[in-house]
């Protein structure tokens, strides 16, 4: 750092000294009208190059000491611009994305269909957002979910680029490579839910999310990009009242892999195809004092995207289905159930979606019951920081009633945010 503002300092003394000798030497040759001006521009030069250097020598003087380097009286639009890149090593993004749910209609409250109807109006969460590079090797992501009744660390994890073998590696708590939907934040979905096959075997909102470490590669080969993701797991994932996964000791950790791969098949489209397997242990036989029962998970999971060049801004689609199966160890035998979403949504107009999704799944617990549903799905953005959803979803549960319920959403967001998974 010492050299470079030496360098810095001697560079500017000896640009200025050659301007004003090539000045002066104009000035012999002017005539004697211009000859008052030239000085002045002359002096005015020296005074310049004085204050400059001054500065250089109060900067090299603190960074000898270790100090903070004193500002610029009127600094410069450069001067600017590097105190902007130096206070960001110091503040990383932030921002904070709120999303209001309200509802309407019947809904089924049956006890036996462990569903919890949705009240009327809820602030549904508050996410904020820290991002920022640790340092040249790796960037930390924070995301914590402030709901109305708690505060909850949704992801928060240190990712590291350059690790030998080309290795992709993250550290702290995060969403697992399971599938699509479970990788997003309820922010970013296209619906104001979440698919009952996710519901109802892959744990919910909350998924397979848990402490741990996750290591990718790409692939190399000629043909299309190739990902594969293996991750492993404390073992807590899923809702407290009803766990995906739960470990009573050291060593009950839960597995997750995925292989994933991506074509462009033209200039407007492109396909996304991904393979994804988990295994850990459940909690049903840990009131009886069992506590080696373990639920497998196998998924597919296929997304179409289509947006012409001409008019990307005012047309795109995109499809996505997902399947999952699931075989869940109990005291009363093995539980194999399955489950399915498929969606579409069709940008029409610059700000406006419509959407539709079909989707049903057995029960993980009891693969003799069966949900299925349907939804419709209308979406304006105002601007990329808020959208407004509505949604009309029936829901025909296995036990009780249809439900008959419509959906609307606002959400918003100040501040920075940082892409999502693609």
């Amino acid at each position: 750092m010492v050299h470079r503002v030496l360098g810095a300092a001697c560079a500017l003394s000896l640009v200025l000294l050659a301007a004003a000798s090539a000045r002066a030497q104009s000035a012999q040759n002017a005539a004697p009208a211009d000859a008052q001006a030239l000085r002045a521009a002359i002096d005015d030069l020296k005074k310049d190059f004085d204050q400059r250097l001054a500065l250089l020598e109060a900067r090299l003087a603190a960074v000898e000491k270790g100090g903070a380097q004193p500002a610029a009286a009127t600094p410069t639009t450069g001067a600017t611009g590097a105190s902007v890149s130096n206070a960001k090593v110091f503040n990383p993004d932030m921002a904070v994305i709120g999303d209001f749910l309200g509802a309407l209609g019947r809904t089924n409250i049956d006890p036996a269909n462990g569903v919890t109807p949705l009240p009327a109006l809820q602030m549904h969460e508050s996410e904020a957002s820290f991002q920022a590079a640790v340092d040249p090797y790796a960037r930390a992501d924070f995301f914590v979910s402030f709901g109305e009744h708690g505060v909850d660390l949704e992801e928060g994890f240190v990712t590291f680029a350059s690790l030998p073998g080309g290795l992709l590696t993250k550290v702290g708590k995060m969403r697992a490579a399971f599938g699509k939907v479970n990788t997003l934040h309820n922010h970013v979905l296209p619906w104001t839910d979440r698919p009952l096959v996710i519901n109802n075997l892959a744990g919910g909102e909350d998924g397979i999310d848990d402490a741990g470490i996750s290591v990718a590669r790409l692939i190399p080969n000629p043909w299309f990009f190739l990902e594969a993701t293996g991750q492993i797991f404390r073992g807590d994932s899923g809702p407290d009242e009803t766990p995906l996964f739960k470990t009573s000791r050291r060593g009950q950790a839960s597995y997750v892999g995925r292989l994933r791969g991506y074509q462009d098949l033209s200039e407007s489209t492109n396909i996304d195809l991904g393979v994804s397997v988990s295994r850990g242990y459940n909690a049903s036989g840990i009131p009886q004092g069992v506590d080696d029962l373990t639920t497998r998970l196998v998924g597919v999971d296929a997304t179409l995207r289509w947006k012409p060049l001409r008019r990307s801004i005012y047309q795109s689609f995109v499809a996505r289905s997902e399947m999952i199966w699931s075989r869940r160890e109990q005291l009363n035998g093995v539980q194999n159930a399955s489950g399915f979403y498929v969606s579409g949504d069709y940008q029409f107009a610059r700000r406006w979606f419509a959407g539709v999704r079909f989707d049903g799944a057995d029960r993980a617990d009891n693969a003799l019951l069966r949900d299925t549903g349907g939804s419709v799905i209308l979406t304006y953005w105002p601007s990329e920081f808020s959208q407004v959803r509505s949604q009309y979803r029936r829901t025909n549960y296995a036990i009780g009633p249809a439900a008959n319920e419509f959906l609307f959403q606002f959400v918003f967001s100040i501040g920075a945010h940082g892409a999502h998974v693609f």
